[in-house]
C-alpha cells in the first residue's frame, strides 16, 4: 500500500503541470516501495545463528555430534521464515546499506525516465523509497551547474518532515512547487515536448 492516495497522486500530477508550465525543465516524482528484496538477510542472520548453536551444546552437554547438526538445521529453517517477515528482515538490514540501494535505485530511476536526455539538460527527479525511509532530489548537470548548494537537501528535508508526519501527498505538492521555482529561475520556459516525460507521480513496486 502506497503512502500516497489516489486524489494525492491528482494533486501531484496537477502540481508538476503547473511547476513545468514557467520552466523549459522536467519534473520527474517517483515513489518506491522498497527499493530491494534484501532476500540475502534472512539467510545470512539465520546462519550466523545456527553456526553459533554447537558451541554450548559441545562445551556443556553430551549431546551427540549428529542431534547438534540436526538442532542446527532446525534453527536456520525456522530463522529463515521467520526473518522473511518484511518488517523483521528491514530491521536487520544495516541503515548504510538501505540507503546505499536507495540512492542506487534512485540514480537507476533518472536513467530510466530519461531525465539525462533533455536537451538543456535540465532533469529533474524527485524520488521517495518508502521502506528504507529515504528521499533524494537528483538534477541534471545543467541545474547543478546553477542551484545553490544545499537548496535541493533543504527540499529533501521538508519532504520526508512532511512524509514523516503523514502529509506524503502535500509534501510532494509542496516539494514539485519548490523544484519547479528553482528551475524557473534558472531556465524560464522554452521549446520543448510537455509530454516527453510523466507529469503524474510514478509507483514502483517492491523488487
Amino acid at each position: 500500500m502506497t503512502i500516497v492516495s489516489e486524489v494525492d497522486r491528482k494533486r501531484i500530477a496537477d502540481a508538476i503541470t503547473e511547476a513545468e508550465r514557467k520552466t523549459s525543465g522536467e519534473i520527474v516524482a517517483v515513489i518506491a516501495e522498497m527499493s530491494a528484496s534484501y532476500a540475502y538477510i534472512p539467510f545470512l542472520w539465520a546462519a550466523l545463528a545456527a553456526l553459533a548453536v554447537p558451541i554450548p551444546l559441545i562445551f556443556f552437554t553430551w549431546w551427540p555430534i549428529q542431534h547438534i547438526y540436526f538442532l542446527q538445521l532446525v534453527v536456520f529453517a525456522g530463522l529463515v521464515l521467520l526473518f522473511m517477515y518484511r518488517p523483521l528482515r528491514l530491521a536487520l538490514v544495516p541503515q548504510r546499506s538501505k540507503r546505499q540501494r536507495a540512492h542506487r535505485r534512485a540514480v537507476e530511476q533518472f536513467l530510466a525516465q530519461n531525465l539525462h536526455t533533455t536537451p538543456t539538460r535540465t532533469g529533474v527527479l524527485i524520488f521517495v523509497a518508502v521502506a528504507e525511509r529515504f528521499a533524494e532530489i537528483i538534477a541534471d548537470a545543467g541545474i547543478n551547474e546553477k542551484v545553490a548548494e544545499g537548496t535541493w537537501q533543504a527540499i529533501v528535508d521538508q519532504l520526508t518532515k512532511d512524509i514523516g508526519s503523514g502529509q506524503a501527498g502535500e509534501g510532494f505538492v509542496r516539494a514539485v512547487a519548490a523544484v519547479g521555482r528553482e528551475l524557473a529561475s534558472h531556465f524560464p520556459p522554452g521549446s520543448h515536448d510537455p509530454h516527453a516525460f510523466a507529469n503524474h507521480l510514478i509507483v514502483l513496486p517492491s523488487e
